[in-house]
């Protein structure tokens, strides 16, 4: 293996008074193993399948940089890597420094903000009526606590709602994107029925210049439109109807600012394998779900460097 540089201490592995001897393999770099858990999302791919891909795709390989004789972390070391980074909430850091390096390579958010969210389904919980009950209370159905085998299995955290007369069960991803250059500047995950409105004020981005915020009819609220109001923000909503020929026009013009986030809803759907969220509880929900938006980003950048290199002379 070609060793990646970094500085002392920069592998992956337990502090040394942690550890029970200095046998066993050697650890492996972090950036490799933050490579591998990058490999999982655009395919939504299990630790196992992914490293039966590294070893079967040259170009895996190489985005290890990793060759050809070359051992590849195994399916155990990457989830163990993976609950870690989730469990201290690294994703999210990684996620602001990400939009620290757009804006010094030039992608300024400067082109207003468009916010919305998408449900997020993780796997269904076979709960009884009493145990759901029981759950949105936040109290621990009876018998959970004997069982510790069936409780480590349960999701306490996410939850039902319905959206267009259809039941949907998990979490709620809240992103808010550049109008201009189209990557998720700031997101939030929430279970499945927090209403979209509350969110609004903790993801907006504090250096985007323009005032409009684009935004479906789920975030209207007059408590919402005064607290923009005072940040000298001014919400744009689509109208419902009756509406006047001025409003029709209003709603035309929203129509060509606010799919651009459905873009971003959409290449996490069709082109990184689904949204199904796979791992239990919200810490771990909240990690794969900005791992999904971390991931989108660095696409969208190499897009919009592309863009770039397409378009000078």
């Amino acid at each position: 293996m070609r060793r990646l540089p970094g500085p002392p201490g920069s592998a992956w592995r337990k502090l040394p008074e942690e550890r029970k001897s200095n046998a066993g393999s050697k650890p492996w770099h972090a950036v490799v193993m933050f490579r591998e858990i990058v490999l999982c999302a655009p395919y939504n791919r299990s630790g196992e399948r992914t490293e039966y891909k590294i070893s079967d795709r040259f170009s895996f390989m190489l985005f290890l940089d990793l060759g050809l004789g070359d051992k590849v972390p195994d399916a155990k070391t990457v989830w163990l890597y993976w609950d870690q980074r989730a469990q201290a909430g690294t994703i999210e850091a990684l996620f602001e420094d990400l939009d620290g390096y757009l804006e010094k390579e030039g992608y300024l958010v400067m082109g207003s903000q468009i916010i919305d969210a998408s449900i997020v389904a993780i796997l269904e919980q076979q709960n009884s009526c009493d145990e759901n009950a029981n759950i949105k209370e936040g109290e621990t159905p009876e018998g959970w606590d004997s069982k510790p085998a069936k409780r480590s299995q349960k999701d306490t955290d996410a939850r039902w709602t319905k959206k267009h007369g259809k039941s949907h069960y998990g979490h709620k991803n809240h992103v808010n994107i550049d109008r201009r250059h189209k990557p998720a500047r700031r997101y939030k995950v929430t279970d499945a029925t927090a209403h979209d409105s509350p969110v609004v004020e903790g993801i907006l981005h504090p250096n985007n210049m323009p005032s409009d915020v684009w935004t479906d009819s789920a975030y209207r609220s007059a408590d919402i439109e005064s607290k923009l109001a005072e940040k000298g923000l001014k919400i744009q909503i689509h109208r419902n109807k009756p509406l006047t020929g001025r409003e029709i026009q209003g709603n035309k013009i929203r129509s060509k600012a606010r799919p651009r986030v459905e873009h971003v809803f959409g290449a996490q759907s069709n082109y990184m394998g689904g949204t199904l969220v796979r791992s239990i509880g919200l810490a771990r929900a909240k990690a794969r779900i900005g791992l999904n938006n971390l991931t989108c980003n660095m696409r969208r950048l190499v897009q919009l460097e592309r863009l770039a290199i397409a378009g000078s002379p």
